[in-house]
């Protein structure tokens, strides 16, 4: 499997294998090999190889993205989602000018949701642990429970 799983097929987002992830998805949505390489511009032993591998250069990984209709890159989004640790909100971090596009860490998807609620539900981790380890608001965890564990 691509990401490791827990029990119930919820993706664990700690662990990536990128080349499993995109050979799963050629698989689901039944690409024929003609058409990826050319696409890729490469070879079939060229496309075995990026299955193998467990990262994959940024420009391969968007054209992979392109040709399989699929986002690979939030696979890393809930990674640091997950796993990054809390930012300090200071004055001095605030007045920090960047060009960089400045993005929310707080938006969840619904897989990243599920994970959260998964390890709750296994007894994996209580709410507070939950809570302090990925920094989400308690209110926020309490409305998730009432809204997909209802």
């Amino acid at each position: 499997m691509s990401l490791s799983s827990t029990e119930k097929g919820i993706p664990n987002f700690k662990k990536i294998h990128i080349g499993n992830t995109i050979k799963q998805s050629v698989l689901e949505n039944k690409l024929d090999d003609f058409r990826i390489c050319n696409f890729m511009q490469c070879t079939q032993d060229e496309i075995n190889e990026m299955y193998e591998k467990e990262s994959l250069d940024a420009d391969v990984l968007l054209r992979w993205s392109k040709l399989l209709k699929y986002d690979f890159f939030r696979i890393y989004s809930q990674h640091l989602i997950l796993y990054s640790p809390p930012s300090k909100a200071s004055s001095e971090q605030e007045q920090k000018s960047s060009v960089l596009p400045v993005f929310r860490k707080n938006i969840y998807t619904k897989e990243v949701i599920d994970f959260i609620l998964d390890q709750i539900d296994s007894e994996q981790m209580s709410k507070l642990e939950v809570i302090e380890h990925y920094n989400i608001p308690k209110t926020t965890l309490y409305k998730w429970i009432r809204k997909y564990r209802s």
